[in-house]
């Protein structure tokens, strides 16, 4: 029987790159999968298996895949393809590993030996206040460390016993497993992937040849950052396994609430509260912002709610260009705790304001109509 194109067998095309072919093969594989195809599809899946691992042998090899491109079948050494006859699975595994790694999972294996794992992350809450996020900062903080244990000296074995060699793995920290035809590496269950035993632990720190400590850390805050936000410090998390990189830090930031302003983006609002006089008659009034203070000019007449910009005076965001607005809410403030004549003096006005009409209280005569315009 004729063999199939092998661009065919992956369904790419021949301008595909080495990560298409790459792709085509992981999903080719995980669909012929034997463990996925049992009983009746089972000898015809083992074929395409073995028809598309053929392929992939051939076309990931930039040598092959030229000489397949040039004459096709024949341009291809057939002692140049492991695992496809006699030989079972031994080079497939060792060829293929990284693959069927990221399909499987585990850690990272190197150099033959024991697997090699990333250390994991580590989150710090920092809280800040909204002039610090404004404006950023320098600060210390003090994270977990890992020094080397002064009894074992780092072996995590105790004092007097030595480390062996596991002997389910013999040191590789790999065991292969095999079902049928096919075969995938797995970390050893016996070493976890260390590839040695330590018969008695060190009592001090309990095997892990490391105790835990605390370490200064500088931490820069950018001015502009916000709540919620967070900042990576790359190599400060837990250290690796068996040799493997440390992982990360990442500060999470949490901005005090304020007793003045309430962030929004870039923008802050706050709220000033007006004399009923400065609003009736006008005036000017000092209002906060976090750069020191402002003056804005009340319009006769002010309402609660009016809102007035300032422009420029909020905070510069992270990736802003410009530093956002401040938004000042008025709040008109009524008078408490009354003398007897202020009582008399505010009655008087209160009638003279009535005499009037609706000239001097516009918002309550478009109130009573629309009171009116509900109940007729």
């Amino acid at each position: 029987m004729s063999k199939r194109d092998y661009y065919e067998v992956l369904g790419v095309s021949k301008s595909a790159t080495e990560v298409d072919i790459k792709t085509a093969y992981r999903k080719m594989a995980m669909k012929y999968h034997p463990d996925r195809n049992q009983g009746d599809k089972a000898k015809e899946a083992e074929e395409k298996f073995k028809e598309c691992k053929e392929a992939y042998e051939m076309l990931s090899d930039s040598q092959k895949r030229s000489a397949y491109d040039q004459y096709g079948h024949a341009g291809v050494d057939p002692n140049m393809r492991s695992g496809m006859g006699g030989e079972g699975f031994g080079g497939f595994a060792e060829s293929f590993g990284d693959i069927f790694g990221e399909m499987f999972g585990g850690g990272r294996r190197g150099g033959g030996g024991p697997q090699v794992y990333r250390g994991n992350d580590l989150s710090y809450a920092m809280d800040i206040s909204l002039e610090e996020a404004a404006a950023g900062k320098n600060a210390q903080i003090k994270i977990p460390s890992w020094d080397e244990c002064d009894t074992c000296h780092g072996s995590g074995a105790k004092p007097g016993t030595q480390v062996k060699t596991c002997s389910t793995c013999h040191g590789s920290g790999q065991v292969q497993m095999r079902q049928g035809f096919f075969a995938v590496q797995q970390t050893c269950p016996h070493c976890r992937g260390t590839g040695k035993i330590i018969p008695e632990p060190c009592t001090s720190c309990h095997g892990q040849g490391r105790t835990k400590s605390q370490k200064t850390l500088e931490v820069s805050i950018p001015a502009g950052i916000d709540d919620g936000m967070r900042i990576r410090s790359t190599g400060d998390g837990e250290p690796g396994q068996n040799g493997g990189p440390p992982g990360d830090l990442y500060i999470e930031i949490r901005v005090r609430k304020h007793e003045v302003f309430e962030r929004d983006g870039d923008d802050l609002h706050c709220e000033v509260p007006v004399s009923m006089v400065t609003a009736a008659l006008g005036g000017e009034i000092e209002v906060p912002t976090l750069s020191g203070k402002a003056a804005i000019d009340i319009p006769e007449g002010t309402q609660t709610g009016k809102q007035f910009r300032l422009r420029g005076k909020g905070i510069k965001g992270v990736r802003a260009s410009y530093p956002g607005d401040l938004y000042v809410h008025i709040v008109v403030e009524t008078p408490v705790k009354l003398t007897e004549h202020q009582r008399k003096l505010l009655k008087e006005l209160d009638e003279s304001l009535k005499k009037g009409g609706a000239k001097h209280t516009p918002n309550n005569q478009s109130w009573a109509d629309r009171l009116k315009n509900l109940f007729t």
